[in-house]
């Protein structure tokens, strides 16, 4: 497949990613914000940190790993090994739901079962619920791999929707259930995801359009582990790829759910605190999850299919050069744009925001200053997740165990920070100490880019500089919406905080249409793909 076809799909993958997720999130938004007056914050603690983080952990340590070896490099592939590989997942994913269920049951605090009853049959849930999906995931890597557009945005919407739905049907009809509510949502989530992708290809292989797109798989049969004669069960340069990475995936998980870890194990909040963390650290990673994890999902993809892993830039096709160059840095321009912008609005609508969403159980007390501080972690996120997109695929494995060395003295730091600052800061400590991890993860990934493109006359990583006007336009708005915060928000009534919310709009619309004035060539991109 020609580079610019690659571009054009990988581009149409993100945006359509981005924009069904908006769609389908603002109904759940709804829908959350409607349950969350019928929740104690003690029972959204234990839900979304304490049982989330054992299927998160499971799930990741399960399979990342797998899905960054196995999207590596050309889709043409023997594809019979590469599904042997990940059905791995499965065995594995039951180890790990096994060992560390027993962590969450015997090792760690019980809630309260007067506040959070049937605890335990939450934790057998959860890790039921992250072996059921496991099951799905030789199909999300064949879809992927192949950018099927609609077909992961759909699944995933269509799952989270009726999880939100049957929440919303269980507090209001029977509340005293507590755990087992969450408990059934979560396994009609994972059910309702694997059940799309099986259905979509039972009905896909074989047709006439597979045939057209010469799909590599032609039998529904062939997605199920199979014995090869004379040839070994999996690809064993895949299979080294995954064991650099799942060394890389440990630390990752780490570092991305650190605060919950320190949350969990040390106990330096209780549930009811857990409970309000969560739900502004859900509020304040909205965009994190509509825009950049589809673009750095899609991208990953886009760049290890152009760029080839472990050569330098001369041994690579020039004009794919140019064009991953580019691409690059016209991403790094956007999500930094889209991380500016929710920085400086963020700071000063945040405490309306979350007065207007769960009321005065978020607005009061330290919500504000959390939301705050995740307005800024969120740029971080931004960065962060294009540079390492472009970073781990071009990685070669002997880069990967290197850079395995830098993360696990990066845990260790991160965890001793959170630690500390929480002792400290409270709950805004875990924030300030991502925003430390991130910077630090940032710093790497744009020195290996600046490293990689040294012998080349391209310097992607000017993306990372805004136009001056535009910077001048950001410091002018954070100003006036912070004087106008303090003026009129948010205990002066509706008058007040329409004022407020009026000056904010007309701080955006001139962000706005000074990017569009000197930012041409963004412009131009967004428009063309």
């Amino acid at each position: 497949m020609a580079a610019q076809d690659v571009l054009g799909q990988t581009a149409r993958l993100a945006s359509s990613s981005a924009l069904l997720q908006v769609l389908f999130r603002v109904v759940t938004f709804g829908l959350n914000a409607f349950t969350l007056r019928y929740l104690s914050r003690e029972l959204i603690g234990v839900v979304n940190v304490r049982l989330t983080l054992l299927y998160s952990t499971v799930v990741f340590l399960a399979r990342e790993a797998f899905r960054r070896a196995c999207l590596s490099g050309s889709a043409k592939r023997n594809w019979t090994k590469t599904i042997n590989l990940l059905w791995l997942t499965v065995p594995l994913g039951v180890f790990w739901s096994l060992i560390l269920g027993l962590v969450w049951l015997r090792l760690l605090e019980v809630p309260d079962p007067s506040v959070v009853p049937h605890y335990q049959a939450g934790v057998v849930a959860f890790g039921l619920s992250a072996i059921i999906e496991l099951l799905g995931e030789p199909f999300w890597v064949l879809a992927q791999a192949h950018l099927f557009v609609r077909l992961k945005v759909i699944a995933e919407s269509l799952s989270v929707m009726s999880k939100c739905i049957l929440v919303v049907i269980l507090v209001i009809l029977y509340p005293h259930w507590g755990l087992y509510i969450f408990s059934l949502a979560q396994l009609l989530y994972v059910s309702v995801l694997v059940m799309c992708y099986v259905i979509y290809f039972v009905m896909f292989l074989g047709s006439p359009e597979a045939t057209k797109k010469s799909f590599p798989v032609a039998r529904v049969k062939a997605l199920l582990p199979s014995f090869m004669e004379d040839e070994t069960f999996v690809n064993w340069r895949e299979a080294r790829l995954t064991w650099s990475f799942f060394k890389q995936s440990f630390l990752k998980q780490i570092l991305t759910e650190g605060e919950r870890y320190v949350m969990t194990f040390l106990n330096t909040l209780n549930f009811g605190d857990q409970g309000v963390y969560d739900i502004v650290n859900n509020l304040g990673s909205l965009v994190a999850r509509f825009i950049f994890l589809p673009i750095e999902e899609s991208f990953y993809v886009f760049f290890a299919k152009v760029l080839e892993r472990g050569k330098t830039v001369k041994d690579q096709k020039q004009d794919d050069v140019a064009m991953a160059a580019n691409v690059l840095e016209l991403l790094l321009k956007l999500v930094l744009l889209i991380g500016l912008t929710i920085t400086v609005f963020g700071y000063a609508y945040s405490q309306l925001a979350l007065d207007i969403y769960g009321g005065s159980m978020l607005s009061s007390g330290t919500g504000p200053d959390l939301l705050r501080c995740f307005s800024l972690y969120v740029l971080f996120l931004a960065v962060n997740g294009v540079t390492e997109c472009f970073t781990f695929a071009l990685m070669c494995k002997e880069e990967v165990d290197r850079y395995n060395f830098v993360m696990l003295a990066l845990s260790f730091i991160f965890l001793c920070i959170s630690y500390f600052l929480t002792h400290w800061y409270g709950s805004v400590g875990f924030i300030l100490a991502n925003c430390f991890n991130m910077g630090i993860r940032i710093a790497h990934s744009t020195h290996y880019i600046y490293h990689f493109f040294r012998e080349s006359t391209h310097r992607p990583l000017t993306g990372l500089l805004p136009s001056p006007a535009l910077l001048l336009v950001y410091i002018i708005s954070a100003v006036v919406t912070a004087f106008s915060e303090v003026l009129f928000c948010c205990d002066k009534g509706w008058l007040a905080r329409l004022i407020h919310i009026s000056t904010g709009a007309l701080c955006l619309a001139a962000t706005l249409v000074t990017m569009f004035c000197s930012e041409t060539k963004l412009i131009h991109f967004v428009r063309s793909q």
